[in-house]
């Protein structure tokens, strides 16, 4: 079979994935009903294009807190790759070094820090997980810093785990051998063994519920490296963010894992970006599928989109050429959808294009 799309990959990597690591990558909280509809919302949305506009060239470039990257597509952080492929984490830095993109490296890593850094000659994020035991997450900072990670990605829109049903009738664990690596110096390495989601019952036991506005200013003030916060899905709570002097915003809904029936990403996005005036950057994630949908992301406000499961899908069907193979899609995808639109440059994709 030829996968010329996201779909047919995740059809292939459903193929080659246990059923325990297939629900985890793909379920969401609950009914699934904002799992579905981050996707369905993009098709909600339609394109008013213009013609007669020279599009012999096209650049896709832009620019994300200062470092240019060859299309507005980055890779958003998510856990445990090495179920999907035994290169995990690497394989996927090596597939963003090719594509010129950065990726962001989730603190539930199976791979070490510093062996993901050293696979990509692109910049290399670090999504941060707050701990309980502050001098942990301290201790992980230091640790993606020293790596060479140049920004800290707070996800702050998970004080609990969302119940995922499929986890929880999976009885979810992770296969022998796979652990939270960057976490084995705390000994926090090891997901606990219940009769229930793993994960849920380690982030009830290590992570720290109490997470407020005012830990924006103790991060701060540990770390020289820009601080975005990831989980943003209102206007009030994107000024907030604007107000505590972070550098940049991801709207997110956790992929839809979190709070079930909140609204779509894409939907939150025009109000976030009429509020936020281009004070702080924002970044997008959830549902992206399409070029049409980093198009239509990119109009409504959002410096680029992160994507998180067709990373995965990728990497499960061909390991670091599968990722490639993903992000080459996306780039096409997105590089037509401009032409046709009368965008030569990502700076031309504005709210006009949409109706």
């Amino acid at each position: 079979m030829t996968l010329i799309n996201i779909n047919d990959f995740e059809s292939a990597a459903r193929e080659k994935l246990t059923q325990m690591a297939y629900d985890y990558y793909s379920s969401g909280a609950h009914d699934e009903i904002t799992l579905r509809d981050n996707c369905d919302a993009y098709k909600r949305i339609f394109l008013k294009y213009r013609v007669l506009v020279d599009v012999s060239k096209r650049d896709l470039s832009t620019e994300v807190l200062g470092h240019k990257i060859s299309m507005p597509v980055m890779i958003a952080p998510t856990a445990f790759h090495k179920m999907a492929h035994t290169d995990g984490e690497v394989a996927v830095a090596k597939a963003a070094s090719a594509a010129d993109t950065i990726m962001i490296l989730s603190t539930l890593s199976n791979s070490d820090v510093e062996d993901v850094v050293k696979a990509t000659s692109n910049p290399v994020w670090f999504q941060l997980y707050v701990y309980k035991d502050r001098e942990v997450t301290k201790d992980l900072i230091r640790r993606a810093e020293n790596a060479g990670c140049k920004a800290i990605v707070l996800t702050v829109d998970a004080p609990v785990l969302g119940t995922r049903e499929r986890d929880v009738r999976n009885k979810f664990n992770l296969p022998k051998g796979i652990t939270v690596k960057n976490l084995t110096p705390a000994r926090k390495e090891n997901l606990p063994e219940i009769e229930d989601s793993g994960l849920s019952a380690y982030v009830q036991k290590f992570l720290d519920p109490s997470l407020s506005w005012k830990d924006i200013e103790w991060l701060k003030s540990i770390t020289a490296l820009p601080v975005l916060v990831k989980g943003i899905a209102c206007k009030e709570d994107a000024l907030l963010s604007v107000q505590h002097g972070v550098n940049g915003i991801v709207v997110s809904n956790h992929g839809g894992r979190q709070l079930d029936t909140c609204r779509a990403t894409i939907d939150v996005l025009p109000e976030i970006a009429d509020a936020v005036q281009g004070k702080i950057e924002i970044l997008i994630d959830g549902g992206i599928r399409r070029g049409t949908d980093v198009l239509k992301a990119v109009a409504l406000g959002a410096k680029a989109v992160l994507v998180g499961r067709p990373v995965i899908w990728g990497l499960a069907v061909d390991g670091e050429n599968g990722v490639s193979s993903v992000l080459e899609i996306l780039r096409r995808e997105l590089d037509l959808a401009m032409a046709l639109s009368g965008c030569n440059s990502v700076e031309k994709i504005t709210k006009e294009l949409i109706v």
